[in-house]
């Protein structure tokens, strides 16, 4: 657990502001602290994220007006203990030269069901091993990694990550949610398991747009970018389910206690 404050620090980042519109009991949009502090009081114990994408609702509950706005947006938080869901909205403003982000998150009733397609940590740890190796067959039989040499980079530091990945599964212990050199990928109190699932999604998502952006690379004909497109999707899938899952681990071992 962290206050308010803590906690609307680490949201806001780099970006210049963020605003909550449509809180029950405000009239008005009002600063991110504020709206912590309020969604509290509401009941709200934790919040949860949501990655949906098209064809795939991931970590949503409905109702489907809510659903259609998180899918627009791509992400959203779902309120653990209170029927609130909240989608963002980001704009840049200010003149050229000086541009910088501005967030209003819409505040919008979901229903307290449970999430959609968020699987286990450990579902998630072996769903990625698996994912991860039978696209980087398909990848390398396409001759991608021969495309250039950003594209043979990344397969060849996703394969050393999967045996990495495999040999920290095996190890027990504590540690504090960091990843390689020290990097910190979860706020503290998250399980370490947590952690090396979110730093392998991470890496595998990344893996999916340096390989998609990497032009006609060694699929020389139609049915080998098909192919292409065929081993990935799956890739990508498989990666946002474990990002969800790493990110709403804390709220679900709480509520399973």
């Amino acid at each position: 657990m962290v206050s308010p404050d803590d906690a609307a620090i680490a949201i806001v980042g780099e970006d210049a502001v963020h605003r909550v519109e449509g809180l029950p009991g405000e009239t008005a949009p009002v600063g991110l602290t504020l709206a912590l502090g309020r969604l509290r009081a509401l009941g709200a114990s934790g919040l949860r994220v949501a990655l949906p994408a098209p064809g795939h609702p991931l970590g949503l509950s409905g109702p489907p007006e809510f659903n259609a706005r998180a899918l627009e947006a791509e992400e959203a938080v779902i309120c653990e203990g209170a029927a609130l869901g909240l989608v963002p909205e980001v704009y840049e403003a200010g003149p050229e030269g000086d541009v910088h982000v501005e967030v209003v998150w819409h505040c919008l009733p979901v229903r307290e069901a449970p999430a959609a397609d968020v699987p286990s940590l450990g579902e998630a740890e072996r769903e990625l091993a698996e994912a991860l190796r039978d696209a980087t067959e398909v990848l390398t039989r396409l001759d991608v990694a021969g495309s250039g040499p950003v594209a043979e980079a990344a397969v060849a530091a996703y394969r050393a990550r999967v045996d990495g990945a495999a040999r920290s599964a095996s190890m027990r212990g504590g540690g504090r949610a960091t990843g390689g050199r020290g990097r910190e990928v979860l706020a503290p109190g998250y399980p370490p398991r947590a952690v090396r699932v979110l730093e392998l999604a991470q890496r595998v998502g990344m893996l999916v747009s340096l390989v998609s952006e990497s032009g006609h690379g060694g699929a020389v004909s139609a049915s080998e970018m098909v192919a292409r497109g065929e081993a990935l999707r799956p890739v990508e899938r498989v990666a946002r389910r474990a990002q969800v899952a790493a990110y709403n681990s804390v709220v679900v071992e709480r509520g399973m206690r």
